[in-house]
């Protein structure tokens, strides 16, 4: 894990939550859903409660409401299923605008929606205000399996390589002349894919081989110590203690 690696959804900023050390958001943000799916779905209000303290901590990370707005499109699949619950849901029916929908398929739906997008929205800020290398050494911090970790971090390191040999490797069959259009040109493909994975493969074990030559016996060195203290830890975990009390309520009234 030696040098940064850049991602899409990270927001280059100099504000207290980019600066709050990984382990310490990554805590925060998995509490919060956990507090989000806790919460009875008839408390609607306490949802709202939910958006208005992301949308604080994404004023206090100085991420733009575009920016998170524009990521959370990564829900739409779930929305479409949400759509449908009322309609294929069983149980009691409700007429709404003519259409004969399903109470308990309505309140799915909602339960869905609500609880998903708060937690794709804690992601997304998660994320714009963490490097990849700080969420794996967060999550190193946090003792998760070793093994699980050098996979994450192989894979965002290596999938670059692959994304930019399949880049190569369409370059040249373009130069050739070659662009396919129909079902006939799929064994071009077929071949192309087939020699991108037999490269990756002997990629990997050079990788491999270059890495116990130089010690590696099952364990990635720890470079840098990342550490929290009583401040910070408060600060990180004032999102999850104040959407806690919501949820709390929400059960109560």
């Amino acid at each position: 894990m030696g040098a940064g690696h850049a991602h899409r959804l990270y927001r280059h900023g100099h504000s207290r939550v980019h600066g709050l050390p990984p382990h310490t958001k990554l805590a925060a943000a998995f509490a919060f859903v956990v507090v989000v799916v806790s919460t009875p779905r008839e408390a609607m209000w306490a949802f709202g409660v939910y958006a208005l303290l992301l949308a604080a901590v994404a004023y206090a990370a100085r991420v733009p409401s575009g920016f998170l707005l524009k990521r959370l499109l990564i829900e739409v699949p779930f929305v479409a299923f949400a759509v449908l619950m009322p309609f294929v849901a069983e149980g009691e029916r409700v007429d709404v605008l003519g259409l004969s929908l399903s109470v308990n398929g309505l309140w799915g739906a909602w339960n869905v929606l609500a609880k998903g997008t708060l937690g794709v929205a804690a992601s997304v800020i998660l994320a714009a205000t963490t490097e990849l290398r700080e969420l794996l050494l967060g999550l190193q911090r946090l003792k998760l399996p070793p093994l699980l970790v050098q996979i994450a971090s192989f894979m965002i390191r290596y999938g670059d390589v692959i994304t930019d040999e399949m880049r190569r490797m369409r370059i040249a069959r373009e130069s050739r002349g070659f662009e396919a259009k129909g079902v006939r040109h799929w064994g071009v493909l077929a071949k192309s894919a087939g020699a991108l994975f037999i490269r990756s493969y002997e990629r990997g074990e050079r990788v491999h081989l270059a890495m116990v030559s130089r010690g590696y016996a099952g364990s990635m060195p720890v470079i840098d110590e990342v550490t929290a203290d009583r401040a910070q830890w408060s600060y990180a975990l004032a999102l999850p203690c104040a959407a806690l009390v919501v949820c709390l309520l929400g059960w109560v009234l």
